[in-house]
């Protein structure tokens, strides 16, 4: 079986999966009562999505998994290689990459259902508190570190630069935790952020997957390419029921796995600081969030922004979600062909 068909079969699996799920999770959902509560603090047109229905994250998070396993199997099976061209040094660490991978996302998942469960069932509107939330995604960060570390995934590639292996010494091994915790929480919590209107981050997360699906083909890694399939036919399924407008939201449930995944793949790669680049709009919103607050704690309430993150300031300009879904997802694509341009010069 060539990486291609493998591709194909593991995006149509997720795909058919998580679109399909929606007609058995969403009226689930519905008779649960587990339907979003839209905050005051939001845009007064968002009371009209006062109830729909939330966690459909649970759609994709099933669809990928699955494809994915089965993808993965099936081209074993047929004699292929999951691991990279390039990983003959270590037999087995790159699959290490894979599957600490998908249990960062997963974990992160797990974090995210609590935090809507919560706001919903329990009826407390906040979920989680921040420093909560904070201790959850700090725990995934290390053991997703330490998994990488124990493994020795620990030589990044810097396009022009070349590779850099942390372990060298005491210092750069610091370093490396820091940065890759560093990262992990920023990227979960910048995917998280993004997911604030109909079919945003699905749309936008869509052009990372294809990204990763291309960096795959560069790099040999067949792996990479199957969960990064596994990812866009998931968060394509799964915009047939959040393209505004939407049926159901992801929720925390949803935003925080493909965070996790979206990272995780970030750092299959070697070179998880082109993450800044492919996912130019999660830096943007994150940015935007961090500087609208900064500026009116400066001046003591006044803003650069109607409303942050930046998504809801377009909002406010009179954009419908439906453009900003299409103009962000273009920008983003064009920071993600930056990131592969620098990758295949860079080397």
């Amino acid at each position: 079986m060539s990486t291609t068909v493998a591709y194909i079969i593991t995006a149509v699996i997720a795909f058919g999966i998580t679109a399909g799920l929606g007609f058995v999770i969403i009226p689930w959902l519905r008779k649960l009562k587990f339907g979003q509560t839209i905050l005051e603090i939001g845009p007064s047109w968002h009371k009209s999505k006062q109830g729909t229905p939330n966690m459909g994250g649970l759609m994709f998070i099933i669809g990928i998994i699955v494809a994915f396993v089965i993808g993965a199997v099936s081209f074993t099976l047929a004699g292929g290689k999951l691991e990279s061209d390039y990983a003959s040094v270590l037999v087995g660490r790159d699959k290490v990459l894979i599957i600490a991978g998908l249990c960062l996302a997963f974990g992160c998942g797990v974090i995210g259902f609590t935090d809507d469960f919560i706001k919903i069932k329990l009826k407390r509107n906040e979920g989680l508190t921040a420093k909560q939330k904070s201790f959850g995604q700090l725990v995934m960060a290390l053991g997703y570190t330490a998994t990488l570390w124990l493994s020795h995934n620990t030589v990044w590639y810097l396009p022009f630069i070349g590779n850099i292996n942390f372990e060298k010494n005491y210092i750069t091994g610091v370093v490396f935790w820091l940065v890759s915790i560093f990262i992990i929480v920023g990227c979960v919590n910048s995917v998280n952020l993004t997911d604030g209107i109909d079919g945003l981050c699905s749309s936008v997360t869509f052009t990372v997957a294809i990204t990763f699906i291309i960096a795959s083909v560069m790099l040999k890694f067949a792996g990479l390419g199957i969960l990064s399939s596994a990812l866009l036919g998931g968060v394509l399924g799964f915009l047939c029921w959040n393209w505004n407008p939407a049926k159901t939201f992801m929720g925390d449930t949803g935003s925080l796995f493909l965070g996790g995944l979206v990272t995780a793949l970030g750092f299959a790669i070697k070179c998880p600081l082109l993450l800044v680049l492919i996912g130019l709009v999660y830096v943007g919103e994150t940015m935007s969030d961090i500087i609208q607050i900064g500026y009116f704690k400066m001046t003591h309430g006044k803003r650069i922004f109607k409303m942050a993150p930046i998504h809801h300031h377009f909002e406010m300009c009179g954009w419908k979600e439906k453009k900003i879904c299409v103009v962000f997802s273009i920008v983003n694509a064009v920071g993600c062909a930056i990131a592969l341009v620098l990758m295949y010069f860079g080397q």
